[in-house]
């Protein structure tokens, strides 16, 4: 069994409280790595359409031993599937990638506010959870004013908003909106890629004083925002250490301190929500 919490969504399901991110897990190889989280405690497996490994997580479930309503899925609508009838068949044809018989969680993976169909998504995704396809919906990359139009659209607010957060872009703005609105918010990249975060001198005395390494310091100060982080790795050791987390506190200036290190041109990628089209 996985000791991990669990986080109940405003729909009534729970939600493990840290994920495994599978982008660049594919085929064979991709599997085996995302088998081998499943027995280091992962119970939460992050896909999506664009990553091309639907099936590498289905075949990974199927060989794992851990029982398949124990496994928490998610997968994500690409931005070039938005029309509503492309939609609905496309989460058809996600069921069948991935041989399972519904996924726990379907979100629009970016707002595309440019194309302007997120709406006819989001009807498309709410149709998909009436046909039972899904269990919960929620969104990607969305920003507060994208999610009130799909509330005041269809009355439907997502469950989850999935967004870029990590130390240097630590998106206050939309996770107290998420907060407020009853809205988990999840983590991608939430360890920054490794790109700076882990030569942070604070952060590097922190992990010394908790007898912990620095990933471990980051993924707990996202879990004390109450954000649920997606870190993926294909180092056994490393899926082991991402999941040592819940044996440790940050202090309030501990969380502070962290808090300090955002930075106005934090993106990875420069991928603002109002700009960038994924297609």
């Amino acid at each position: 069994m996985s000791n991990i919490p669990e986080i109940e969504m405003h729909d009534g399901y729970k939600i493990p409280a840290i994920g495994f991110g599978t982008v660049f897990l594919n085929g064979r190889r991709g599997s085996m790595e995302i088998e081998n989280a499943i027995k280091n405690g992962y119970r939460h497996l992050d896909s999506a359409i664009r990553y091309r490994n639907e099936g590498a997580v289905g075949q990974a479930i199927r060989e794992s031993d851990v029982d398949r309503e124990e496994i928490f899925v998610t997968s994500k609508l690409r931005g070039g599937l938005y029309d509503y009838d492309t939609a609905i068949e496309s989460i058809e044809e996600s069921l069948f990638r991935t041989g399972l018989e519904y996924i726990d969680l379907f979100l629009l993976h970016w707002p595309n506010p440019k194309q302007d169909q997120y709406v006819e998504a989001w009807k498309a995704l709410i149709q998909a959870q009436k046909n039972g396809y899904v269990r919960s919906i929620g969104v990607s990359n969305f920003e507060p004013e994208h999610i009130d139009r799909l509330v005041e659209e269809t009355g439907v607010k997502p469950v989850v908003n999935q967004i870029e957060c990590h130390p240097h872009f630590i998106q206050e703005k939309v996770r107290k909106y998420n907060y407020d609105n009853g809205i988990i918010t999840e983590a991608w990249s939430p360890l920054s890629r490794a790109r700076t975060v882990l030569d942070d001198k604070y952060l590097q005395q922190l992990a010394e004083s908790k007898g912990k390494d620095i990933g471990q310091i980051i993924l707990r100060w996202h879990y004390q925002h109450g954000v649920v982080p997606l870190p993926r790795s294909s180092n056994d050791d490393r899926q082991k250490g991402n999941l040592n987390i819940f044996d440790f506190e940050l202090s309030e200036e501990e969380m502070t301190q962290i808090d300090g290190l955002d930075r106005p041109d934090g993106r990875i990628d420069n991928q603002d929500p109002n700009e960038y089209e994924e297609f």
